[in-house]
């Protein structure tokens, strides 16, 4: 889990192929968990856990449920299954959490093969690499728990069918969760998508980024020169500035260096989230629901 440092500018990251928006559709775009396989200690098979409840399951489920705690390892690299972490009462907090995740996910009707990669990609051991987010839009509490930080693209539907729930999610989490913004323009496929993204950083330069960003996913298909330059004038900024801001080269060198910081973490397509330095590939309305477990670790 990234820890909440004020000192510190940089969270670490697990790299992440992109977004799997299942509920809305799919997303913009221009391994599997790790099991035992006789690389755990031996002991006998878990068949239920206290802290755990299976009971919305039906039983074939439950069986899944099953294989899986005594498949898959301990997200604290313990070589114990999931399930002996648990039954036993080891160290590791995580292992009720992930418990309780696997319930979650075979509810939603995952196969066997989605469960494992999604375990893998929020209870994994890759190794994890960086990502700056100096100077960065921050929106919620620098203080708060969990950190979401999306890349987006302010042309792609996908990311604007997003905006309203990760609004309903600083709501709903207010102070315990703060999201940071990241562009990452898909211009070969959304023509309006980079001159969006300069307006944004112009308008931030005057304290209005979040403003603006607003205006933009609420006004998608008004997005040519002459709409944005009317958002900026409601906004009541410095239309001067804002203009050379617009066309300036450290606009642009900022937009880019967003969009480096994603292919580094391995992003492909908008909109992309990492959920406390680990990437989310369940769909936008899934977010409560794991944040509420990352907040129960």
């Amino acid at each position: 889990m990234v820890r909440q440092l004020m000192t510190r500018t940089k969270l670490l990251f697990v790299p992440l192929s992109f977004l799997a928006l299942l509920s809305l559709g799919a997303s913009c775009s221009g391994g599997q968990g790790e099991t035992n396989n006789g690389q755990t200690e031996d002991g006998p098979r878990v068949e239920r856990l206290e802290p755990v409840d299976t009971s919305q399951l039906t039983r074939a489920e439950q069986r899944v449920w099953v294989e899986l705690i005594n498949d898959l390892l301990s997200p604290c690299g313990e070589p114990v299954s999931v399930g002996r972490c648990v039954a036993e009462e080891r160290s590791c907090r995580r292992c009720v959490p992930a418990a309780r995740y696997l319930v979650r996910l075979i509810g939603e009707g995952y196969e066997r093969q989605e469960i494992e990669e999604h375990y893998a990609s929020r209870f994994g051991r890759e190794r994890p690499v960086e990502i700056d987010i100096e100077g960065a839009p921050v929106r919620g509490s620098p203080m708060a728990q969990i950190t979401v930080v999306e890349f987006s693209d302010f042309e792609c539907p996908y990311c604007g069918r997003a905006h309203p729930l990760l609004e309903q999610l600083l709501s709903e989490f207010e102070g315990r969760v703060r999201l940071v913004f990241k562009h990452y323009p898909l211009a070969s496929a959304h023509p309006h998508a980079l001159p969006a993204a300069r307006a944004a950083v112009a308008a931030g330069n005057q304290g209005k980024f979040w403003e603006m960003h607003d205006l933009l996913f609420e006004h998608q298909r008004q997005l040519e020169d002459e709409d944005i330059e009317g958002y900026a004038t409601s906004l009541g900024l410095d239309m001067e500035r804002f203009r050379r801001d617009v066309a300036a080269p450290e606009t642009q060198r900022r937009i880019e260096k967003d969009k480096q910081d994603g292919e580094r973490a391995g992003v492909e397509g908008t909109p992309s989230f990492f959920v406390n330095g680990r990437p989310f590939h369940e769909p936008p309305s899934a977010l409560p629901a794991y944040i509420r477990e990352e907040l129960d670790q």
